[in-house]
């Protein structure tokens, strides 16, 4: 069963782009090395062609799970009333007074050393529905952690 993906408008560009360039000039470039090395002759020792023939299978694999995903893509905005929802940008402070600034995203956006977490991520999930000034609570390996949130955008 597919799932919905939730992307922001920049991720499904993104997205778009990327699916462009691997069935244009990727694919092409790829059947380009094939012709070459099918004409050195002997295909069962010839390592350019195999090389090949991976890399277009992992092309055609990327170009089918990115067609899936837009597919399925449902572009989020942040909400405009202050409450934490998919796409919003929170800066939060941690119990030690660590303050942070996250982007709540869908899984395939999510990059945490781009300050982009997942809504389902433990953080995220405590965060969506807050508002300023709520406090939420996170279960990590070392412990509760504890966090203020301190905007919503």
């Amino acid at each position: 069963m597919e799932t919905q993906e939730f992307l922001t408008q920049e991720k499904k560009e993104q997205l778009e782009n990327e699916l462009h360039h691997l069935k244009t000039t990727v694919r092409s470039e790829i059947l380009e090395r094939l012709a070459f090395a099918k004409s050195l002759g002997d295909l069962s020792e010839n390592a350019e062609y195999h090389s090949s023939k991976d890399a277009q299978g992992k092309n055609e694999a990327r170009i089918a799970q990115i067609e899936v995903i837009l597919k399925n893509a449902v572009v989020v905005e942040a909400n405009s009333d202050g409450v934490v929802g998919l796409g919003s940008t929170v800066t939060i402070t941690r119990d030690d007074g660590t303050e942070k600034k996250y982007q709540i995203v869908g899984n395939e956006e999510a990059d945490f050393s781009a300050g982009k977490i997942s809504f389902q991520s433990p953080l995220g999930s405590a965060l969506i529905d807050k508002k300023e000034d709520d406090q939420i609570s996170v279960e990590t390996p070392k412990g509760v952690t504890r966090y203020t949130i301190n905007n919503v955008i």
